[in-house]
């Protein structure tokens, strides 16, 4: 690291867990953010001023004037413009060293396999079931974990599924592609904004566990939050032997709500 990049990131040097070794880690690591909305906003925000050295950003969206009361990424005056674009003018505005890999589609198929496959770890900030289900399956096929959020209401979710570990369920095992959820949006249900910036942040912090080899993180856990009354519950996850995504074994069942969707 030069002059520059020990004084910006010191507070992340300071912690004992961290280190100068750790930040140069970040460094070197590649993270895939897919969605640049209300999730993605501060999750792609923290992951590039921590230092993530690589950023590659998914979507296909385009900035709308009703995307800024919670998308905090993103600008007045470029509404109009493709997200991954906005997205990539305040994070190099923030943080001039990232490489920022903006990608203006919905990834499918071997193009987001091509993604996951370079990626050290994944964020799922989408908006659609079919979107996390084919995002699990290419993180399940490259062994890459997934930080996965979602939000709607006053609800939100967050849970790490890590296939690298012998016991640690795939999203399709908790969410079964065959059980099609009824889509739920922001468009017609609304969002409370403050809501996106904990679960995105969360994703955030997560995924800078994950590539620094913390302990602790979310993985077979899936955490709820209901920000009406500000109480989380979480549920511990297994595996499904069912699963045709990752052969593993039922989750008990609970609460939790696989139709919320990242505004």
């Amino acid at each position: 690291m030069n002059d520059d990049q020990l004084l910006r990131y010191s507070r992340h040097i300071l912690l004992d867990p961290i280190g100068i070794e750790g930040q140069r880690a970040l460094l070197q690591s590649h993270a895939l953010v897919v969605g640049m909305g209300g999730l993605g906003s501060p999750a792609a925000l923290y992951l590039g001023t921590a230092g993530v050295g690589r950023l590659t950003l998914a979507d296909d969206d385009r900035v709308d004037l009703t995307n800024l009361q919670r998308q905090i990424i993103h600008a007045t005056d470029r509404v109009g413009s493709p997200k991954v674009e906005s997205a990539a003018l305040s994070l190099k505005a923030l943080n001039p060293d990232l490489l920022v890999h903006a990608v203006q589609e919905r990834l499918l198929g071997e193009r987001l396999d091509a993604c996951v496959a370079r990626a050290d770890v994944v964020l799922d900030c989408s908006d659609n079931f079919a979107t996390r289900q084919a995002l699990n399956a290419a993180c399940v096929r490259h062994a890459k974990p997934l930080v996965s959020g979602a939000a709607i209401g006053f609800d939100g979710q967050i849970a790490v599924y890590d296939t690298r570990l012998p016991d640690s369920p795939c999203y399709a095992c908790v969410f079964p592609a065959h059980i099609q959820p009824e889509a739920v949006r922001c468009a017609t249900m609304g969002v409370f904004a403050p809501l996106v910036g904990i679960i995105g942040s969360m994703q955030a912090a997560e995924a800078l566990k994950l590539l620094l080899g913390l302990p602790g993180t979310l993985t077979g856990r899936l955490q709820m939050l209901d920000a009406a009354r500000m109480q989380w519950s979480e549920i511990q996850l297994t595996r499904d032997p069912a699963c045709t995504c990752c052969n593993s074994r039922p989750m008990p069942s609970g609460a939790a709500f696989p139709a919320a969707q990242s505004p």
